[in-house]
């Protein structure tokens, strides 16, 4: 089949949303398919400008490329998914959040555009009505999929993937005195929240951040926080690692940190436990909770930073079930069988 991925992209930042294109685009070609990524250029700061964009998603033609007809259409976010075709499938990565969940939180921002609100009704309407023009709603976690019916009363199958370069990670024989934090640096991800619970932990932790900010001023505030709480000896910021580089700080540490908010999906815990790894979570992390298992294959503790200082420091005085959660981790995703052969099947069927 011809098939083109639908998606957008925020310059100047690369995350989960790219590396779930870019490997659905391996994967496809792998089957002997004829796919390519269309990436088109989207700014959520511009909340008066979101319309204006719907619109250009709405008026694209990608029924034919150069004459030939493309066979099927995988759109994966918004407002990409409003690209109109005839054999149209979502993929649903995650809707417009600002307009949903975060509508009154602090990092949502649409709510104080100044026509916030009328661009949220739109929002949502076009929400309401994706499945009209589409053959199948497919959404890449559980919690992606509730979003989506209790906001929308959209209903989707959840379709989970395995990450990038999956059979590549690994356990390191002997472990080193860190915690490992691997994600872009950004108010979501709660990097604060994991560097006050460091704080309060009674143990000697260290920890790793591996990541570049989407805005610099984030990064420096988080290494401002650090300074004014005396933290600068037990943190060191990694910045970006190659993959490489990035599978060996996963198989060195003794367990992962990953308490994000609401997140989507979350690659770090499912890579976390390819490396038979531990994971703390947060009670409120959306994704991980899909997979992360309390006392059985990592911790799950409340957004607090007292809370998350605690989990932090069952993990580092307890190395013996720190392991045996790891194993238990590995053990958990191996029963999964996750296989990007079974999502091309499911996308194209």
């Amino acid at each position: 089949m011809r098939v083109v991925i639908a998606t957008v992209r925020t310059p100047f930042i690369y995350g989960g949303a790219e590396v779930h294109a870019d490997g659905l685009l391996k994967a496809l070609l792998a089957a002997g398919h004829q796919a390519d990524v269309v990436a088109l250029p989207f700014n959520p700061s511009e909340a008066d400008r979101i319309p204006d964009q719907m619109l250009a998603c709405r008026l694209w033609d990608l029924r034919e490329i150069d004459g030939v007809p493309v066979d099927r259409l995988i759109a994966l976010k918004f407002p990409a998914y409003l690209i109109p075709h005839p054999q149209k499938v979502i993929w649903l990565l995650h809707q417009h959040r600002a307009a949903y969940d975060l509508w009154e939180h602090a990092l949502g921002g649409l709510r104080a555009a100044p026509r916030g609100r009328m661009v949220r009704e739109m929002i949502q309407r076009a929400d309401r009505q994706m499945g009209d023009e589409t053959r199948a709603i497919f959404a890449n976690s559980g919690n992606v999929a509730r979003r989506l019916r209790d906001f929308c009363g959209v209903d989707s199958e959840p379709l989970y993937h395995p990450p990038a370069e999956a059979e590549s990670f690994y356990c390191a024989e002997t472990v080193e005195d860190y915690l490992l934090y691997p994600s872009r640096l950004s108010p979501t991800k709660r990097q604060d929240l994991v560097i006050r619970a460091l704080a309060l932990t009674s143990a000697p932790v260290r920890i790793k951040l591996a990541g570049t900010p989407d805005n610099p001023s984030y990064g420096e505030s988080l290494q401002r926080l650090a300074r004014e709480l005396g933290l600068a000896g037990r943190i060191e910021w990694l910045g970006f690692l190659t993959e490489p580089q990035k599978r060996e700080a996963y198989a060195r540490a003794r367990g992962v940190l990953f308490p994000p908010l609401d997140e989507d999906y979350g690659y770090v815990t499912l890579e976390a436990m390819l490396a038979s790894k531990p994971v703390i979570t947060c009670t409120d992390s959306g994704g991980p909770l899909e997979f992360v298992l309390h006392q059985k294959t990592g911790w799950v503790a409340p957004p607090e930073p007292e809370a998350l200082a605690a989990a932090m420091d069952a993990l580092w005085q307890n190395p013996e079930a720190a392991q045996r959660y790891g194993r238990e981790a590995r053990r958990h995703y191996d029963e999964m069988n996750l296989s990007w052969s079974h999502v091309v099947k499911t996308l194209l069927a």
